[in-house]
């Protein structure tokens, strides 16, 4: 249903990445605030009649989800705003932002539901249930079912994790709504009271499923590194351009879905043309914001190609380092000739789980280098690789 909407509601000529998320991103916010009021109105009424505080309880946590899915809508709406003054790198964080409110809600919800079932296990009192709740929770769980199928794969779709938090919450609801409805057939058939034990379960359910919702969107607020398929795609574009030697230092910065920025260091013949070089690397950045979207900065590290003795001295470095670690890479390596001996001077970028300390690393390295016929020390920068 939601891809017919889409394409009724997307105009001709807006196929844009940022249209189609508006879009996707709106028409999900409206359909989860209908659905989850009819939700709302039918489990209350079947709560209030049977007087079960599982039931009305899960209505009630239909009501917040309703008030998610405006939150959502407005985060939407924030993030498509245009870049101005105070911020120029645009407001596509705001969706993150709705995503951690959904979460907050999810978890005070949860909270509150976990309270009024205890009261309920230490002051039973039986429900009466009905053909009437079993109906209701039967067509609640269907609904929260799809629900989660059309957010989870439309989230997907456009990267949204606000839209994937709310999928979680919908799973969530459907284990609670589906706890209640056990519960409820265990007490018509039964002498069991487990309307409070019911509610208890739905309070367990949607805490947990508030906890994945916030890591989800917590993560890309506090910064994660990119996937490495889109740093491989980040390398391999630079790399095709012939100039270009090898690539590091990668750094991504997302400013939210659709909004990041690359910085990057390339290689580049210490013997090119300067003018030459810059050409190219100017292409290089407009290539990267052309087909990857990104704004990209590129600083360019002259290497020496044509010294045959610093290409070698290099060669056995390398070998040197990965025999401490495969994980260790090096980078704008020179030799600097002084008189009785040379430096060496290199960065070695180590992964940030890595078991040596940074000095450690520095240490192992210089005694390595020390065992290289011609005198050479090591000047060696310890960094950690973001990507």
């Amino acid at each position: 249903m939601i891809t017919v909407l889409a394409r009724i509601f997307l105009k001709p000529g807006e196929k844009t990445e940022a249209q189609v998320r508006k879009v996707y991103g709106v028409l999900c916010g409206w359909v989860g605030i209908f659905l989850n009021l009819l939700l709302f109105a039918g489990k209350l009424l079947a709560g209030l009649a049977s007087g079960s505080i599982a039931v009305v309880a899960d209505a009630v946590n239909n009501l917040s989800d309703a008030g998610s899915s405006v939150v959502t809508l407005l985060g939407f709406h924030l993030a498509e705003q245009k870049p101005d003054h105070d911020h120029p790198f645009g407001h596509g964080r705001a969706e993150y932002l709705s995503g951690l409110v959904v979460a907050i809600l999810i978890l005070l919800m949860g909270f509150e539901l976990a309270r009024s079932s205890v009261g309920k296990i230490l002051r039973p009192v039986p429900a009466e249930g009905g053909w009437q709740v079993t109906a209701t929770l039967c067509a609640a769980i269907a609904v929260k079912i799809y629900m989660a199928f059309y957010n989870r794969r439309v989230g997907k779709r456009i990267g949204s994790t606000a839209l994937e938090a709310a999928a979680l919450d919908s799973l969530g609801d459907c284990a609670a709504t589906a706890a209640v409805l056990i519960a409820s057939l265990a007490e018509r058939y039964t002498d069991l009271v487990l309307d409070g034990w019911g509610g208890l379960l739905v309070a367990l359910f949607i805490l947990w499923s508030g906890f994945q919702a916030a890591k989800t969107t917590m993560d890309p607020l506090l910064g994660t590194p990119p996937s490495a398929e889109f740093v491989e795609e980040i390398r391999s574009l630079v790399l095709s351009h012939p100039p270009i030697l090898g690539v590091h230092d990668i750094i991504v910065h997302d400013y939210g879905p659709g909004r990041r920025m690359i910085s990057l260091h390339a290689e580049v013949p210490a013997e090119g043309e300067l003018l030459e070089l810059h050409s190219r690397i100017d292409h290089v950045e407009r290539e990267l914001r052309e087909r990857l979207g990104c704004e990209a900065v590129i600083h360019m590290d002259p290497v020496c190609t044509g010294d045959g003795v610093t290409q070698e001295t290099r060669r056995k470095v390398e070998a040197l380092v990965r025999c401490i670690d495969g994980g260790i890479t090096i980078h704008d390596f020179r030799v600097v000739p002084r008189e009785g001996h040379s430096h060496l001077v290199f960065d070695a970028a180590v992964p940030f789980d890595f078991r040596l300390s940074d000095q450690e690393v520095e240490e192992k390295i210089k005694s390595a280098v020390q065992v290289l016929d011609g005198g050479f020390q090591a000047k060696v920068r310890v960094e950690r690789s973001y990507t």
